[in-house]
C-alpha cells in the first residue's frame, strides 16, 4: 500500500505563502493506482493551487463530496469545466437537500451547494448515492455512512438546517460520508467536516471494521467544543493510541493548541500546500 495526500487547499495558508487559501477543505488523495479527490474548497481555487503543486486533476478515478455544505462542495463546478476525465462521484443520501444556517432568530443564509442534480445529469457524471452504511471502492478503500451516535458530549450545532417547503429543520447531517483507506498499521481516516462528531465517526469505523485506526486527516468541527467535550475528544484519541493526527479547517484555535499541547509531535496542523505520505 502506498498512500499520499495533498491538502489542495485549506483555511491557513503554506509556509511561503506560494499557494491561495480559503475556508474550505480539498485533499488530494493517491492510493496505489487510485485517484481521489476528497471535497473540492469554496471557490475552485484548489485548482490553481493543484497545478502550482503538479497534481494533475484530469487523472481523477473519483471525486468524493463529504457533505452538501458550500466549503467542502463549491469548487465542484469549476473542476468539472476544468478536467477532460470521467470520474465516478461520491456523496451522502441527501447531499443535494438545500442546506441553510442560522443567523439570528428567523433569519437564514444559505449554506449549501452551488450546483444541483440537474447539472450532474447535464454533465453525465456518474453518481453514487451513498445510503448504506459501507461501500467499498476497493478492498483497502471503504467510505462510511450512517453513524452511531452514541457518545454524551458530541451534541448537533443547532445552526444549521435544512429547507423543505416552507419550513427550515434541524440538519442531522445524514448525508455525512468519511473515507478510511487500510494501512498495515491500520486505518487511515479522511474527515470533511465531521458535523455528527469525530468520536462518533470514528467508534463507528473501528467497530464496523474491528481495525484499530492510525491516522485521522481533515476536518474535526471542535471549533464548536466546550471543555467537557474537547477533554473527552482527547481522552479518546489517547486511549486508542491514534499515532498520527493532521487535523485543520473547522478544529479551531482553542482545539488546535490543546491538541498540540497533549499530543506534541503526533499532531500536525494540515494546512494548504501539507504532504502526508504512508507507506
Amino acid at each position: 500500500m502506498s498512500l499520499k495526500i495533498t491538502t489542495l487547499i485549506e483555511n491557513e495558508p503554506d509556509q511561503n505563502n506560494f499557494l491561495i487559501n480559503e475556508h474550505g477543505l480539498s485533499l488530494y488523495i493517491e492510493i496505489n493506482n487510485i485517484k481521489i479527490l476528497f471535497d473540492t474548497g469554496q471557490s475552485g481555487n484548489f485548482i490553481k493551487n493543484a497545478k502550482k503543486l503538479k497534481v494533475d486533476l484530469n487523472n481523477l478515478d473519483y471525486v468524493i463530496l463529504s457533505h452538501g455544505h458550500y466549503d467542502h462542495s463549491g469548487g465542484f463546478m469549476k473542476l468539472v469545466e476544468n478536467i477532460n476525465n470521467s470520474f465516478k462521484l461520491i456523496v451522502g443520501d441527501g447531499f443535494l437537500n438545500k442546506k441553510y444556517k442560522l443567523l439570528e432568530e428567523n433569519k437564514y443564509r444559505f449554506n449549501g451547494n452551488t450546483f444541483d442534480e440537474k447539472f450532474i445529469k447535464q454533465n453525465n457524471i456518474p453518481t453514487k448515492y451513498i445510503n448504506e452504511d459501507t461501500y467499498n471502492i476497493s478492498e483497502d478503500v471503504i467510505v462510511f455512512s450512517n453513524f452511531e451516535r452514541s457518545t454524551d458530549f458530541e451534541v448537533l450545532n443547532k445552526k444549521f438546517y435544512i429547507k423543505k417547503d416552507t419550513k427550515y429543520i434541524i440538519d442531522e447531517f445524514l448525508d455525512e460520508i468519511v473515507l478510511a483507506i487500510k494501512v498495515k498499521e491500520g486505518l487511515v481516516v479522511i474527515l470533511g467536516c465531521s458535523h455528527v462528531g469525530v468520536v462518533n465517526i470514528l467508534k463507528t469505523i473501528m467497530k464496523r471494521t474491528g481495525m484499530p485506526i492510525y491516522c485521522v486527516v481533515g476536518g474535526s468541527h471542535l471549533i464548536e467544543a466546550d471543555d467537557f467535550r474537547l477533554k473527552n475528544t482527547i481522552k479518546f484519541l489517547k486511549e486508542n493510541n491514534i499515532s498520527i493526527l493532521r487535523l485543520s479547517h473547522c478544529t479551531g484555535e482553542k482545539g488546535i493548541r490543546e491538541l498540540q499541547c497533549e499530543f506534541g509531535e503526533k499532531f500536525v496542523y494540515n494546512n494548504t500546500g501539507n504532504i502526508i505520505e504512508i507507506s
